[in-house]
């Protein structure tokens, strides 16, 4: 497997003249087909910015990114994308909103009917596939949202804190599921969260970033064996991974000159 995301000296300027905002890079960086990795660091620092650069849905100012050796430039249809925000329209039920999903990418949901059903049956929502999304829980909605990302087959998933809005025990719930996904799948993941123990939990490299403008500071790599389990987060191991990935969190300092402006992760 090779590289299938790469990032050459991609920045992102938001405005013009003295008002203009430094908000990411220079970013380098390459992600390999079948990896997962996690993007980490303070509010404001682009996280966010970065992953919509990779989906294609913002342009960046600077540099240049790649998909599969080709050039992203505009709107990317093989990559799936969660957010925070579930995003399911609420007058169609969770089929429905799968559905929806393809009817927009020009896809017969008829033609992939035997794949969604296997994904609603792998995330336990294969009896609720004509409920509403009033009628389920937050954790369940974010199950259908996962279904629906997942619903084309696209080579890369993007998950911006998907599960931020979630308590702790759905968290974990959502953790150990995802993670069963990616060993099925093997789908390229590009997850960003504030949750340091999360991104240790899930990923195979995790990125820390600086405050703005965001440049990949330091890169841990994860090696726990999967799968994984909830056991591994009350060891030592991750315990002092935890607290060497916050001290460098907090240590990393903002390139921005003058004031500081609020941004969006």
């Amino acid at each position: 497997m090779g590289h299938l995301i790469e990032l050459s000296g991609v920045k992102k300027v938001f405005g013009s003249g003295v008002g203009a905002v430094h908000a990411l890079g220079p970013v380098d960086q390459t992600i390999d087909e079948g990896e997962f990795v996690s993007f980490l660091g303070p509010s404001g620092c682009g996280k966010s910015t970065l992953m919509l650069m990779i989906a294609g849905l913002l342009d960046p100012s600077e540099g240049q990114i790649s998909l599969a050796g080709r050039r992203v430039e505009g709107p990317q249809t093989d990559i799936g994308i969660m957010f925070q925000d579930n995003t399911l329209v609420p007058w169609r039920t969770v089929r429905g909103n799968v559905e929806l999903q393809l009817e927009m990418r020009g896809i017969a949901p008829a033609s992939r009917k035997d794949e969604v059903d296997d994904l609603l049956r792998s995330v336990h929502l294969d009896d609720f596939a004509d409920r509403f999304p009033y009628e389920l829980s937050g954790g369940m909605q974010q199950r259908a949202a996962i279904v629906r990302a997942l619903s084309f087959d696209p080579s890369v998933l993007l998950m911006d804190e998907p599960f931020g809005a979630l308590d702790a025990f759905t968290r974990d719930e959502m953790n150990l599921l995802v993670e069963k996904i990616w060993l099925e799948t093997q789908k390229t993941i590009v997850f960003i969260t504030h949750n340091i123990t999360e991104a240790v939990f899930l990923s195979d490299n995790v990125y820390v970033m600086s405050a703005r403008p965001g440049r990949i500071a330091k890169t841990f790599p994860i090696s726990f064996p999967r799968p994984r389990t909830l056991d591994l987060l009350a060891t030592k191991e991750v315990f002092d991974l935890v607290n060497e990935i916050k001290a460098e969190i907090e240590s990393t300092p903002s390139h921005a000159p003058g004031p500081a402006k609020t941004l969006t992760a």
